[in-house]
């Protein structure tokens, strides 16, 4: 049985059974859910969940309002957000992600697939400080040294660009953490090549080309923005 506590905040029953059932099935038995904002602010505090779903369209305060609550409040900044998120609402998912949110899925869901998200990223707040900035990453035949800046693939040396290798150790180091172009521009600060939304794509263009048949390690989010594949 699994000792991590999860909070739902998610207001159609449907889908509340849906997550309910599934999760108990793999073991996760301390769940509670929440049919509003202001009650899974309110269970947030009273409950000290490990990990919250927090779906995006809530009665009273949404889903956008209880994220950015939660990420600006120091007491629960480190709680991971999953947030659920219907396809039309890809502005929504942006800001989120952008607000501090871990990762979404949208409706409708794999229920696999969403425990494997809820395992990703309380393993990645579980340890996130001491994984943050390896000095050394291993993705697959992927291989990259933060110190010597240097990376190969099939141990031949990827010529990349100051940009290039901030933005692939970036996917890199968090498989499957999608990262919006906003994000990717914040983090990047390149001497070679001015990073802008509209050059990060570019950028992504380039470092495909240099991974070859490898291309396929960097997935893109339609709408939202980019993730290293989680397969390698």
């Amino acid at each position: 049985m699994a000792k991590e506590k999860i909070l739902i905040i998610e207001d159609e029953e449907d889908i509340q059974e849906l997550i309910r059932y599934n999760l108990k099935k793999e073991g996760y038995d301390q769940l509670k859910i929440v049919d509003s904002g202001e009650k899974g602010l309110k269970a947030v505090a009273e409950f000290s969940p490990d990990v919250i779903l927090l779906d995006l369209m809530l009665p009273g305060i949404d889903g956008l309002a209880v994220c950015r609550h939660l990420k600006s409040n120091p007491e629960t900044e480190q709680i991971p957000v999953i947030m659920l998120t219907a396809k039309s609402e890809e502005m929504d998912m942006i800001i989120g992600l952008e607000m501090g949110a871990d990762d979404y899925m949208a409706k409708p869901f794999s229920t696999k697939v969403l425990v494997a998200r809820i395992k990703s990223v309380m393993r990645r707040s579980k340890y996130g400080d001491q994984e943050e900035m390896p000095e050394i990453v291993k993705r697959g035949p992927l291989l990259m040294n933060r110190s010597k800046r240097e990376a190969t693939l099939n141990n031949k040396t990827l010529g990349l660009t100051f940009s290039e290798f901030e933005i692939l150790y970036m996917l890199a180091r968090r498989p499957g953490w999608v990262y919006t172009r906003n994000q990717i521009v914040n983090e990047v600060k390149g001497d070679d090549y001015p990073v802008t939304e509209r050059a990060v794509d570019v950028q992504i263009v380039g470092l495909r080309k240099k991974l070859g048949e490898a291309e396929n390690m960097i997935d893109t989010v339609r709408g939202v923005g980019y993730r290293f594949n989680e397969n390698y």
